[in-house]
C-alpha cells in the first residue's frame, strides 16, 4: 500500500493556505486524476485532497500556536492529516488522528514523515461509536457534508463539551449541510480566510473557509 500511494500521488505544498506543510495528494500530474473513478482499486480517496475546512484550521494553528501548545487534540475525520500535522508543529502535547479509512491512516503516516514528524497515533474506527475520551481540543474540517452525519456529529460534539469541557473548532467553507444546520445557533466565528485560486477551482468556486468555535 505504501508503494501504491507513493506511485499514485504527488508531494506538493502548492495551492493551499499552508505552504509550510507538504502532503501526498492527487494532482493533475497523477494518473488517477484523469482515469475513470471506477478504476481506482480502493475506497474513495478523500484523504488525497486537502479540503478547504482543513486548510483553514491548519492555517489558524500555525498562526496561533498558543491555541494548541501543550494540549491534547483529536483530529476527527483527519483525511490527509494536515490539521493534525499543523497542531503537532504548533506544539500540541498529544495528537490523535481519526479517519475510518485505513488507507488514510497510511497516507497520514507518510505525510508525517514528509514534514519530519514522528507519526502520531491514528485510529481507523468510527469514533462516534466509541466511549468518549477526554480531549482539550477536538477539531474537524469538512465533516458536515451529509445531513445524517451532521446530526450525529452535533450530538457527539455537545457531549464532548458538556462532559469534559472540550473546546471544539470546526473548519468549513460554507457547505449547505453546515450553513443550514441547527449547529449554527452555537457557533462563534474565529477567523475567515480567502482560499487560493487552485483550491477554489477544485471546490466548485467556494471562495472562503472559516474556523468556528462551537459553544453549545
Amino acid at each position: 500500500m505504501k508503494a501504491f500511494l507513493e506511485e499514485n500521488t504527488e508531494v506538493t505544498n502548492r495551492g493551499s493556505l499552508t505552504p509550510e506543510i507538504q502532503l501526498r495528494l492527487l494532482t493533475p500530474r497523477c494518473k488517477f486524476w484523469w482515469e475513470r473513478a471506477d478504476l481506482w482499486p480502493h475506497s474513495d480517496p478523500y484523504w488525497a485532497i486537502y479540503w478547504p475546512g482543513g486548510q483553514a484550521l491548519s492555517r489558524y494553528f500555525l498562526d496561533n500556536p498558543d491555541v494548541v501548545r501543550g494540549k491534547s487534540v483529536l483530529d476527527l475525520g483527519s483525511g490527509c492529516g494536515a490539521t493534525a500535522i499543523a497542531a503537532k508543529m504548533s506544539g500540541a502535547s498529544r495528537v490523535l488522528a481519526n479517519d475510518i479509512d485505513p488507507i488514510a491512516g497510511m497516507a497520514i503516516t507518510l505525510n508525517c514523515e514528509l514534514n519530519q514528524l514522528n507519526p502520531f497515533p491514528i485510529l481507523t474506527k468510527n469514533i462516534l461509536d466509541l466511549e468518549q475520551d477526554k480531549w482539550d481540543l477536538v477539531m474537524l474540517g469538512d465533516m458536515f457534508y451529509d445531513e445524517d452525519l451532521a446530526d450525529s456529529l452535533h450530538q457527539w460534539l455537545k457531549n464532548c463539551f458538556w462532559t469534559h469541557g472540550t473546546r471544539v473548532l470546526i473548519g468549513d467553507p460554507g457547505r449547505p449541510q453546515f450553513s443550514g444546520h441547527s449547529i449554527q445557533h452555537h457557533l462563534h466565528k474565529v477567523v475567515e480566510y480567502s482560499l487560493p485560486e487552485p483550491t477554489r477551482q477544485e471546490n466548485n468556486g467556494l471562495t472562503t473557509s472559516t474556523v468556528w468555535d462551537f459553544q453549545p
